[in-house]
């Protein structure tokens, strides 16, 4: 099984509309008419409209960061799955470990918004890893079995393949450090097989799984070559165009 690689620009809580604008028009100028690799930019919300309009026409799709699970309400400074469409917006990432640690979210608030984005027709790119205290406890894969079984508590058959799961340790995310090649496939191999005991091997075979935590084009490499990872959820390497057009180049040479 052939799954066509993903790379995500994570820019998190960084660029003006005018730089993402700047950084959007770089990227497309580089790569975007890229067809053999799946490329999203995920810009921050007050970025959303103007970034879509530089990737209108393009092969690069739009990403949200966030989604609330309400349609619309009293619920200040969130943004709906609906607002999102709106914008064009076709991915958005959910449960990443900032959102949980920073945020309070829970796994069952995480869920609502897997089940929200799906209803709504946005592709969640559900986040799930272990802290640096869980892998030195010997809790990874328990956590991550958590995160994942409680992440996709409801979808059902004919959903998982709309769903991305992003693996991101938690103590590799901004510090520079990475997981070892082995360390990395290790834990996408055991959430493969979570997702075929939850949804059959046909199935668990389509679902894209990238890597989150400080790929960079020198480690892309030997990373998108494992068996089980799929891509890259960039948060640094995507706020500079060369490096993220060199991952989307990476995975275009991985296959």
């Amino acid at each position: 099984m052939i799954r066509k690689k993903l790379i995500a620009g994570n820019w998190k809580m960084n660029k003006s509309s005018a730089e993402a604008v700047t950084l959007a028009k770089d990227i497309v100028e580089a790569i975007g008419r890229e067809t053999s690799v799946d490329i999203v930019l995920c810009p921050p919300f007050t970025a959303l409209e103007s970034v879509g309009r530089v990737l209108e026409g393009q092969s690069v799709k739009l990403g949200a960061q966030n989604v609330h699970p309400e349609k619309s309400g009293a619920f200040t400074g969130e943004v709906s799955a609906e607002m999102l469409r709106g914008l064009f917006t076709t991915h958005v990432i959910v449960g990443h470990s900032e959102r949980r640690s920073y945020f309070g979210e829970t796994d069952a608030f995480i869920n609502k918004k897997v089940l929200t984005s799906l209803a709504n027709q946005l592709k969640p790119i559900l986040c799930v890893g272990e802290t640096l205290v869980e892998r030195e406890g010997g809790t990874t894969l328990a956590v991550v079995q958590r995160h994942v079984e409680g992440g996709l508590l409801g979808v059902t058959k004919e959903q998982i393949t709309t769903v991305i799961i992003a693996y991101e340790p938690v103590w590799a995310i901004g510090t520079g450090k990475v997981a070892s090649t082995e360390q990395a496939q290790e834990v996408h191999a055991y959430i493969r097989d979570l997702l075929t005991k939850l949804y059959g091997a046909p199935l668990a075979q389509k679902v894209r799984i990238l890597y989150g935590g400080s790929m960079k084009p020198a480690n892309a490499p030997e990373l998108l070559a494992q068996k089980d990872i799929d891509g890259g959820l960039i948060g640094g390497a995507a706020l500079e165009s060369r490096s993220f057009v060199d991952l989307v180049k990476s995975a275009v040479a991985a296959g």
